[in-house]
């Protein structure tokens, strides 16, 4: 009964947080200098035309007549029309966000694989040379700008090696496979299409990688300091006295323990990346909403703008909320109150 009173209060505390965030991008949306109109209607449109298009999309009445409208609309399910191409925001996050999810989601798997065994290696071996390249890897990797590093791996393995490809997330002289959940990766593999399988891994490998990094980096770290301050807990003592063996204590007992704080992290950094991956997108030129973000701050295109923020923020706040209700699962001990 607990759980289901904290599940709803966490899930009515949305509302205000999303009000919140909309009032902030509506405010810097409008402040920004240019004219989105103007732009969208093209260099030889005419006053009259302008103005008949700043009627269309209610750019002409008063901000706080405008904001209430774009309210009105969101609780309806309607993120407005792009200005740029017609369509509403909905269908282009529809079109989008399977892309971005995709990317964040093999980030994050790579980032568990490659961080937990590199954690408790660098537990196990504290201060010698395995725990000291763990922690030069991880200090580069939080430190080197991610768009600078992608550029290099393009170079690499695009331009020299050729190996990959550049840039995109599907061979454009191949036909483009049928989608179900819009993940490609997933969806060739639900079909069995092994050669379209491996196209769609080969424009994903490159941009993984780079969003994987940060992951990556805190995840060895953060979980390297946890494992070193469970090892020296009483409980292990006990289970040493008792002859348990080492393996069995490190990866039954002291791991369980120390991944909570871990978990806390990842799951930030997956609400974070479903919406800071804009840089990876626009460097790979990779269709997610990162991409489409910056294409729609580029032309002042407030309807977009808004729609993902607003997206991105609720997607942010129902991952934290996944995030707390895994604790539980970790630690028993834990009650929500």
């Amino acid at each position: 009964m607990h759980l289901r009173y904290y599940i709803l209060r966490r899930l009515l505390l949305i509302v205000p947080v999303l009000v919140g965030l909309s009032l902030v991008t509506f405010t810097v949306a409008r402040l920004v200098p240019g004219d989105p109109v103007k732009l969208a209607a093209g260099p030889r449109a005419s006053p009259e035309e302008i103005q008949r298009l700043r009627e269309a999309f209610g750019l002409d009445q008063p901000l706080p007549v405008q904001y209430l409208q774009y309210m009105r609309g969101v609780l309806q399910g309607d993120l407005g029309r792009s200005m740029m191409n017609g369509r509403p925001v909905t269908t282009d996050l529809r079109r989008y966000f399977p892309a971005t999810l995709e990317l964040v989601l093999v980030s994050m798997v790579l980032a568990v694989v490659l961080g937990i065994p590199g954690a408790v290696v660098a537990a196990v071996y504290r201060d010698r040379w395995p725990d000291q390249l763990s922690r030069v890897l991880a200090l580069g990797s939080i430190s080197m700008p991610v768009f600078w590093l992608a550029i290099m791996l393009q170079l690499l393995f695009a331009q020299y090696l050729r190996v990959l490809p550049v840039s995109g997330r599907f061979d454009a002289r191949v036909p483009y496979p049928e989608t179900i959940t819009g993940m490609l990766i997933l969806d060739t593999l639900l079909r069995g299409d092994w050669t379209s399988f491996r196209i769609a891994l080969r424009h994903l490998l490159l941009p993984a990688v780079c969003q994987s990094l940060l992951a990556l980096a805190l995840t060895t770290r953060f979980l390297r300091s946890d494992i070193l301050d469970v090892l020296q807990r009483d409980f292990v003592r006990m289970a040493r006295a008792n002859g348990i063996p080492e393996r069995i204590i490190l990866f039954k007992y002291v791991l369980k323990n120390a991944l909570i704080a871990t978990v806390s992290m990842l799951g930030f950094l997956f609400g974070y990346s479903l919406g800071g991956s804009v840089l990876i997108e626009t460097v790979f030129d990779w269709p997610g909403i990162g991409l489409y973000a910056m294409n729609s701050a580029l032309t002042l295109d407030f309807q977009p703008i808004m729609g993902i923020t607003l997206f991105v923020g609720l997607l942010f706040t129902l991952v934290n909320l996944a995030t707390d209700l895994l604790y539980g699962l970790l630690d028993p001990r834990i009650r929500y109150g």
